[in-house]
């Protein structure tokens, strides 16, 4: 029994490599490639990186193993990631923080965005959304701004934490409305939610993989979206530009980076598979059901887009005086 056992298996094993057709290069080989996540797993940047990861492995014939780092506002996964020894067999989600906000959030980094990681292109983006409790007054975005402006001092405003994208973009859309708001950061989203939903903390914006799922289940009230146009998902929720705020723009990000020693043949390599898995009918479901967006582009793409969100958020954290070391 043993025997055929085996049998079995080698046979079933040689039928699978002919239906997968051919095998990776020699100079790439069958080593698995790790994807480094600066973010605990089962949020929304996870499941982003073990989506297109499965995607991209399929295209490549290799395995992605994804290894979560948390901590340190996504600085131990990036510095672990530009200090590795194997460049070509290695990835990171490199985030708004990583790659536009933390080399202006830390007196001291160590690791260099510009100089120690390089672009493979662009994963996502998370649209923002200004949520506020069920039972608040404000039925849309122009409402919740006549509220704010009769209210007699500083109304507070919810956020991940300080530095987060969802802090910024708030401030940057008070200063748009000359108003001002007493921010009260938290540890993560899910806390802000919890108070916002109970009418602890009157309004925040929130990243849509977050607060997609208490949205549609109506116990937040979405009053309008970061992106230019309306999300799929949330088709009768009006944009901030369609309610007078002219362009502007309010979303999270994430791009795929390698360390700056990574081969150009595999950056082109992975940046193609990259392409391929954004563009397949798997991913454009996972990434609708999760209220994301494709961000698709080549590794200059990505470098252009991340240089002027470093410059747009850097100018804002330095009047703010913002830091968080």
């Amino acid at each position: 029994m043993t025997a055929f056992f085996l049998h079995r298996r080698h046979l079933l094993a040689l039928a699978a490599t002919l239906l997968a057709g051919p095998r990776p290069s020699l100079a790439q080989g069958n080593k698995p490639i790790e994807w480094v996540v600066g973010m605990a797993p089962g949020g929304g940047s996870d499941i982003v990186a073990r989506t297109v990861a499965e995607a991209m492995g399929k295209i490549l014939g290799q395995t992605i193993i994804v290894n979560n780092k948390p901590g340190a506002g996504t600085n131990i996964a990036a510095d672990y990631v530009a200090k590795s020894r194997d460049p070509d067999h290695v990835l990171l989600t490199g985030d708004f923080a990583t790659l536009a906000s933390n080399p202006w959030l830390y007196g001291k980094l160590p690791y260099n965005a510009e100089k120690d990681l390089g672009s493979v292109g662009m994963l996502v983006r998370f649209p923002l959304i200004a949520v506020v409790a069920p039972d608040h007054p404000a039925r849309s975005f122009k409402e919740l701004v006549a509220w704010l402006k009769a209210q007699p001092n500083e109304v507070a405003y919810a956020s991940p934490g300080a530095g987060t994208p969802h802090h910024l973009a708030t401030e940057a859309l008070l200063r748009r409305l000359g108003l001002k708001g007493s921010h009260v950061p938290y540890r993560g989203a899910a806390p802000a939610l919890q108070d916002v939903m109970g009418s602890r903390v009157p309004w925040m914006l929130v990243e849509s993989a977050g607060g997609m799922p208490l949205i549609t289940g109506g116990k937040l009230r979405a009053l309008a979206v970061g992106t230019a146009q309306r999300m799929k998902t949330l088709p009768e929720v009006p944009t901030l530009q369609e309610q007078g705020v002219a362009g502007f723009e309010a979303f999270a990000w994430q791009g795929l980076s390698v360390p700056a020693g990574a081969s150009p043949a595999n950056v082109a390599r992975l940046s193609k598979a990259l392409a391929e898995a954004l563009d397949s009918t798997f991913v454009k479901a996972r990434f609708q059901a999760l209220g994301v967006e494709a961000m698709p582009g080549t590794p200059d793409d990505m470098n252009r887009f991340a240089r002027s969100e470093r410059e747009r958020w850097g100018a804002l954290i330095r009047d703010l005086q913002l830091k968080l070391d």
